[in-house]
């Protein structure tokens, strides 16, 4: 059963290492799905991170999901001091005129 996919790779490997360590079995599928990029839909390439046991799909959705939830936090947006620019919350500099976030 499918857990979890994201076109990064590393990603994956790395939600896979985090359900291993509770115990969780997964596989990790289409590693090499970006070869056929062009042929097919790009999402149809993302590698799959997949449970052995189907049993604990329940367990395994609970710890990806806390796993992400620091990406899908949402940052405040700031305002540039130096040239009042607002600027996306993720970013630590001005795009505008590179000034540091204070």
């Amino acid at each position: 059963m499918k857990v979890y996919t994201s076109p990064d790779l590393p990603m994956v490997g790395h939600i896979k290492n985090i359900l291993e360590s509770y115990g969780i079995a997964c596989t990790i599928q289409k590693q090499f799905g970006s070869a056929a990029a062009g042929e097919i839909p790009p999402i149809e390439c993302w590698p799959e991170l997949w449970l052995v046991d189907k049993d604990q799909r329940e367990q395994a959705e609970i710890i990806v999901k806390e796993a992400l939830e620091p990406l899908s936090k949402k940052l405040p947006q700031w305002e540039c001091p130096n040239c009042k620019e607002l600027i996306e919350g993720q970013f630590t500099a001005c795009w505008y005129c590179g000034t540091d976030r204070q």
